[in-house]
């Protein structure tokens, strides 16, 4: 049998340094995890709580609805207004999502069909290239740069559509940018946000990590661009900011008549997240206020302690501003290698397993990944391996 869906889908090279770690540690090694994003912290007690309390409810385990409790929508209006100086209405400009990879899926299907194309960054969060290629159609991949140029990016998109033919119908944004950590500054989304006006297509931003900035540095949201909501939509979600991971909620904001045909196709294909979750995230936005700027210092030491870390041992990486990631370029020394052959290096002989870049497209290849799902002492550990298994980096 032919599955056409998914033909031309490349492994998922992730996996092949998951087994090695997993090797690894049935071998007795203690493998440093600094690969799979998965963030380690504990969501907010007070949503743990009204979760439980919400599940001991037998009216909640009806089904619910697939564009979330109303309740749900206007704490999120109410969290941009407080977040972002910016007014939704939780009726028609406010969508919940199974998470943001589920929400960005589904947008790709109303957005895109066969024959359309999309503008991608290169290298890219996997579901960013593949959503489009899902809904029959093509994904363009624009270099997004090295993590230091998301003005840069704004620019190459531009002129991509302006060559491309037939006329991209979607951009795809996503500022901080996983996996480059590459930040833009609200002036140059607003100069987005005035081309697309004049033209056919539509803005989608993933803003995954609108709240994981570092040193004073706060993300912009499409949706403060005056005429933000008229040309896109945009993705906010409780993963990272509020450590609810495995909650899977997340919201879609924006373009009225895009949340209209999102809400008409989710209502052919779900009935929402499971309602205690939902009044669960409900109250975790109107009163945990204060712990995404928590989690954001954590990080923030985390990052310090790799960063200058690996600054001592010679490999000089970019110091991100945002995300919970470091994106690292193969030190010269080993650049014959390529990104899993590299990662496989630091698995077996440093004990430190990281993403290899050419699991986020062509675009990634020469670079690896780190998350900082570690405390400072593990990600101190891993810096230690490190200087020990790569012989060839010059130390101080």
């Amino acid at each position: 049998m032919d599955f056409r869906r998914i033909e031309g889908l490349p492994p998922y090279v992730f996996t092949i340094i998951d087994s090695l770690k997993l090797e690894a540690r049935r071998a007795g090694r203690d493998v440093v995890d600094l690969g799979f994003g998965n963030p380690d912290l504990p969501s907010p007690e007070i949503a743990v709580e009204k979760l439980a309390e919400a599940a001991r409810n037998t009216r909640n385990h009806r089904y619910s609805s697939s564009r979330g409790i109303p309740n749900l929508r206007l704490a999120v209006a109410n969290h941009y207004n407080r977040r972002f100086g910016v007014t939704l209405d939780p009726e028609r400009e406010v969508l919940t999502t199974i998470g943001a990879k589920e929400g960005f899926s589904h947008l790709m299907w109303v957005l895109l069909q066969a024959g359309d194309a999309a503008i991608v960054p290169a290298p890219s969060y996997p579901i960013h290239i593949w959503g489009p290629y899902f809904a029959g159609a093509d994904a363009r991949q624009v270099p997004i740069g090295d993590g230091t140029d998301g003005a840069g990016y704004i620019d190459r998109v531009m002129e991509a559509w302006e060559l491309g033919w037939p006329k991209p119908r979607v951009i795809v944004l996503s500022f901080p940018h996983n996996p480059t950590t590459s930040t833009v500054e609200l002036e140059d989304l607003q100069r987005l946000v005035d081309w697309a006006r004049e033209r056919d297509v539509v803005l989608v931003h993933d803003l995954a990590y609108a709240d994981m900035c570092f040193d004073g540095w706060e993300p912009p949201s499409l949706m403060q661009c005056e005429g933000g909501k008229e040309v896109g939509v945009e993705l906010y979600s409780m993963t990272k900011s509020y450590s609810m991971a495995g909650w899977r909620v997340a919201f879609l904001v924006g373009r009225q008549d895009v949340i209209k045909a999102l809400i008409q196709l989710k209502s052919y294909l779900d009935y929402g997240t499971f309602q205690p979750i939902q009044i669960a995230a409900t109250v975790t936005l109107n009163e945990a206020t204060e712990y995404p700027a928590e989690l954001s210092g954590i990080y923030q030491s985390r990052r310090d302690a790799l960063y200058d870390g690996l600054h001592r041992v010679g490999w000089d990486i970019l110091k991100p501003k945002g995300t919970m990631f470091a994106w690292a370029r193969i030190p010269e020394p080993y650049r014959e290698m390529d990104s899993i052959e590299f990662a496989r290096h630091l698995v077996t002989e440093c004990d430190v397993a990281v993403s290899p870049g050419v699991g986020f497209g062509p675009g990634g290849e020469g670079y690896v990944r780190f998350a900082l799902i570690e405390n400072e002492q593990r990600i101190s550990q891993a810096v230690r391996n490190i200087r020990r298994g790569l012989t060839r980096l010059v130390t101080g």
